[in-house]
């Protein structure tokens, strides 16, 4: 694949900043979390890889627990990046996690010092890298102190291993503290990974969203309800493949009549706005400032480019569109 010189390349894309960081992350990042474990087809993962880039994707979000099996993720983009994407390293934003289960043991998962910054070793290893561009905690762990672990991801940085170090999955209050125990340690936390989507939308009645108070930026997962949005099911079938065929997340008993009615709603709205039901899914993400980024998974260059649309429309919603959404949001179950 040849590549776009940094200019065309950047040319769509947009950026924000990163809480009060210095660090810009493009409106889209591409999330591995599926589709790229061992079972995946390297060509295809490839494929994904680089024409993300090509569009100004810069942001490439793993975690040590990704694949299937664990791990493996890491491995394919290191395997991918040091033969596609070497050259361009210092145009790349990386970042991986810790805290899910890794390995049996006491020291395998969680938030102690001892395993988080062993499991940053290992994906380093993995990805064959000298040092991720932003490393998360992935979730909070109710049996140690919160200031062992935000004293592990500070360490990382003083060590060189992570540029930048942020939090996923927390609530308001453990958000709040972390955030103020990392400026306390000179390590600002930059951002605060979260699930968020038109269909689950807890960071707000969590009051998520206040609790960054413009320190910390966030970045969302799972923009279109693991597939819900993707507009595959507005007929009321599930495809062959999809997540629902395959239990993977997406239940096929989540594909109830009454929901169907209600995203054949939405996409009425979505129409009327010249995009498709996930284009208006992730636009309507992007228009608060305070999220940086959203991350979108992919299995294809197809699909990825059809996600990528949403950069092209804007992602301002008029106050009748607002209303008509959240009339039809109030009624999800």
């Amino acid at each position: 694949m040849k590549y776009t010189a940094a200019e065309t390349r950047y040319y769509a894309m947009k950026y924000r900043y990163a809480g009060h960081s210095g660090l810009r992350l493009p409106e889209l990042s591409l999330g591995l979390w599926h589709n790229f474990g061992a079972e995946a087809n390297e060509s295809v993962c490839k494929g994904i890889l680089t024409t993300a880039f090509d569009q100004g994707i810069t942001h490439f979000d793993l975690a040590n627990n990704y694949g299937p099996p664990a791990g493996s993720a890491e491995e394919r983009f290191g395997h991918i990046l040091k033969h596609e994407l070497a050259p361009y390293r210092d145009e790349l934003i990386i970042s991986s996690k810790a805290g899910y289960y890794m390995w049996p043991g006491p020291y395998g998962e969680w938030g102690s010092r001892k395993y988080l910054i062993a499991s940053c070793d290992q994906s380093l290893k993995r990805m064959g890298l000298e040092y991720v561009d932003i490393f998360y905690h992935h979730r909070p762990d109710p049996n140690t102190p919160l200031e062992e672990t935000m004293a592990a991801l500070a360490h990382l940085v003083r060590q060189g291993k992570a540029l930048y170090v942020g939090i996923s999955n927390y609530k308001a209050e453990d958000a709040k503290k972390a955030i103020a125990l990392l400026k306390e340690m000179g390590t600002p936390c930059i951002l605060n990974q979260v699930r968020y989507s038109m269909l689950d939308r807890w960071t707000e009645e969590n009051g998520l969203l206040d609790a960054m108070d413009n320190q910390a930026g966030t970045i969302c997962f799972s923009p279109l309800a693991q597939g819900l949005l993707t507009g595959r099911y507005l007929d009321g079938s599930i495809p062959e493949g999809s997540r629902a065929s395959v239990n993977h997340f997406l239940k096929s008993e989540a594909i109830t009549e009454k929901r169907v009615a209600l995203l054949n709603e939405l996409n009425t709205i979505a129409k009327s706005r010249d995009q498709s039901l996930s284009e208006m899914a992730i636009s309507w993400l992007l228009k608060d400032p305070r999220i940086t980024s959203v991350l979108i998974g992919a299995s294809s260059e197809r699909q990825l480019l059809e996600n990528l649309k949403a950069i092209n429309k804007p992602s301002t919603f008029s106050d009748e569109q607002i209303k008509e959404l959240d009339a039809i949001l109030a009624r999800w179950e």
